[in-house]
């Protein structure tokens, strides 16, 4: 959930306000690496790409600015950065600018109809002293604003690449009336690319005009909450069509991007959506088509949990695996949990239980890491340090989040930086906070090292951020993200969650950086009992080690595993009389010695 965070309003704000080789083509996966501009289709990633996201109304009261991405070193750490929200218009279905409050009324269908901040984009004015380059702006220059310090950022850091990110969680009520028809997806496709990429930004203000904001945006982020679900915000329209026309969607604003990027010198323009981590969101997409479309899909993996509900019990907002202590109602219409590790399989595996089909490229999913903290107040103790508690309701709103249930990093020190409050969840991999009052979910420097284990284990993508707007002025969560993610897999990538259901609690000290290996701990080969989205079954682990490539009975129907060759995701084996699916590229490493976030999925006996 891409949700509209509640601006703190500047004194001098006039505007309203708002509630493997595509590596090699974009000098993606190590922050500002070389920078070319061959143009393809999707294609993967070399496995720890760094996105975040910069929300347009960081401008006003928290006085984030696009030169703190500079200042604070944050820019220099990033691959793709996402400017959050485009709107869609509501009766003409296209890409459009305007300076219109956003009602922050969850249940008012129409908060965010024609909604948006031109002011903030491009026409805010900005002095020398908050300027990234230094140079205040001027009142006869083609655009100011947000925009143009994008603009300069990308000068700074040519690497960098920059996304217009269309929709969230307020914006995203006519997406499915904008992908109902070919008609209609080409509008919309056709509006975003002119007024986005072209930069036809509309005269506002004096500021705009044709091809003023040209240059700034290499691609376009969709950020549809949801395809065909009605667990959108209040009066988001949404259909059984859905599924298929979010297919066609993307399929357009590919086409339409390759076409710009051909005839501009060959550039390859970026396509990226943000995507749901529920099993009862995901099984109204695609997901077996949307992958030669996108060159990244970021997993929304948090908001699982949070003070919606306001008594309890008290749970993770991201948990990495399945607990067999979850007290937490199971997705409907099945039977299992929320859980980082089911959505990544469901993605990429399929579940049947929900009628999902798999079949997306592990190697262009990201995981979501929240910059900020869901909690509760009135929390007892119950011998778990809160965990799985009641509530009395949501934590008091913080200054500056303004938000109750919700705090950013930066608003929670004492709570979330300190030891003495800081426990962990061995089971679901993920730590939580805890002062006797409030209980708080969200990260620390064990849960992003657990996360980033599990996704180079599974050959994941990287990471995503939400919102930057949430840091601290020393960035300290996106400095253990970039270490984490940057770094290689852990010395073993053996077992999964925990055999049993207790939980470590009274832990002190869990939030020590550079705990390595965290997601390793566990039986080999074996699953907790319930945890979700898992393929193996406590199977693997069973060969002997230096047994051959040859198997067992002779009965399989695929050949015989073959330690010098090659295989790549799909590519199927037999060894040791049982059928075995690459999950992604592979040379030399033995099915049934990978363990379960190992590249080898176990299909069964022959």
């Amino acid at each position: 959930m891409h949700f509209r965070k509640r601006p703190v309003v500047a004194l001098a704000a006039t505007a309203a306000l708002v509630g493997g080789s595509l590596a090699a083509l974009l000098g993606l996966g190590s922050a500002q690496a070389a920078d070319t501009t061959a143009t393809a289709a999707a294609a993967a990633s070399s496995g720890g790409v760094k996105i975040a996201y910069y929300d347009q109304w960081s401008v006003y009261g928290n006085a984030f600015y696009p030169k703190h991405l500079a200042t604070r070193g944050i820019a220099g750490k990033l691959d793709i950065l996402n400017y959050s929200f485009g709107n869609i218009h509501p009766t003409n279905l296209t890409c459009f600018e305007a300076t219109k409050a956003t009602s922050g009324n969850e249940s008012d269908p129409n908060a965010g109809d024609g909604g948006g901040d031109a002011f903030a984009d491009y026409q805010k004015s900005f002095g020398a002293a908050d300027s990234v380059d230094g140079v205040a702006d001027k009142w006869d220059q083609p655009i100011a604003g947000a925009f143009n310090q994008l603009k300069k950022l990308k000068a700074k850091y040519p690497k960098l690449k920059i996304n217009i990110s269309i929709g969230g969680w307020t914006y995203s009520k006519y997406f499915s009336d904008a992908a109902k028809t070919d008609a209609s997806r080409q509008k919309l496709v056709s509006s975003c690319i002119d007024q986005y990429i072209k930069g036809n930004l509309p005269v506002d203000g004096g500021f705009g005009g044709p091809g003023s904001g040209a240059g700034i945006f290499d691609g376009i982020d969709i950020d549809w909450e949801y395809p065909g679900s009605p667990n959108g915000h209040t009066g988001n329209h949404y259909s059984a069509d859905d599924k298929h026309n979010f297919t066609l969607l993307l399929a357009e604003f590919r086409k339409q991007l390759d076409a710009y990027g051909a005839a501009n010198g060959g550039k390859k323009m970026l396509l990226t959506a943000a995507l749901p981590a529920g099993q009862d969101k995901i099984n109204k997409i695609e997901t077996d088509k949307l992958g030669q479309y996108l060159d990244y899909a970021n997993l929304m993996t948090y908001d699982m949990h949070g003070a919606w509900d306001s008594t309890g019990p008290v749970y993770h907002q991201s948990p990495l695996h399945q607990s067999p202590s979850d007290p937490t109602k199971p997705i409907e219409p099945g039977a299992k949990k929320y859980s980082i590790d089911a959505a990544v399989n469901a993605w990429t595996d399929g579940d049947s239980e929900y009628g999902i089909a798999g079949g997306f490229p592990a190697d262009k999913l990201t995981l979501g890491y929240e910059l900020y903290y869901r909690g509760w107040t009135g929390v007892p103790n119950g011998g778990k340090n809160g965990l799985g508690q009641s509530a009395t309701g949501p934590a008091s709103a913080r200054p500056t989040s303004q938000q109750a249930g919700i705090a950013y990093y930066k608003e929670l020190g004492g709570i979330v930086d300190n030891p003495s409050t800081t426990y962990w969840d061995d089971a679901a991999k993920s730590a939580y906070f805890y002062n006797g009052n409030e209980f708080w979910t969200g990260l620390d420097a064990k849960t992003i090292q657990a996360r980033a284990d599990y996704a180079h284990c599974k050959g994941l993508g990287g990471a995503m951020m939400y919102s930057l707007l949430d840091l601290d002025e020393n960035a300290t969560l996106l400095n253990k993200i970039s270490d984490a993610v940057g770094g290689g897999a852990p010395s073993s990538c053996g077992g999964g969650s925990t055999t049993g259901g207790s939980t470590s609690t009274g832990t002190t000290g869990s939030t020590t950086s550079g705990t390595t290996g965290s997601t390793t701990s566990g039986t080999t080969g074996s699953t907790t009992s319930g945890t979700t989205g898992s393929t193996t079954s406590g199977t693997t682990g069973s060969t002997t080690a230096g047994t051959t490539g040859s198997t067992t009975g002779g009965s399989c129907s695929v050949a015989a595993w073959d330690r010098t060759k090659v295989y790549v995701g799909g590519d199927q084996v037999s060894h040791n009389g049982k059928k075995w699916k690459a999950k992604w590229w592979t040379l030399n490493e033995e099915p049934g010695t990978t363990g379960e976030w190992g590249v080898w999925q176990d299909l069964g006996a022959c």
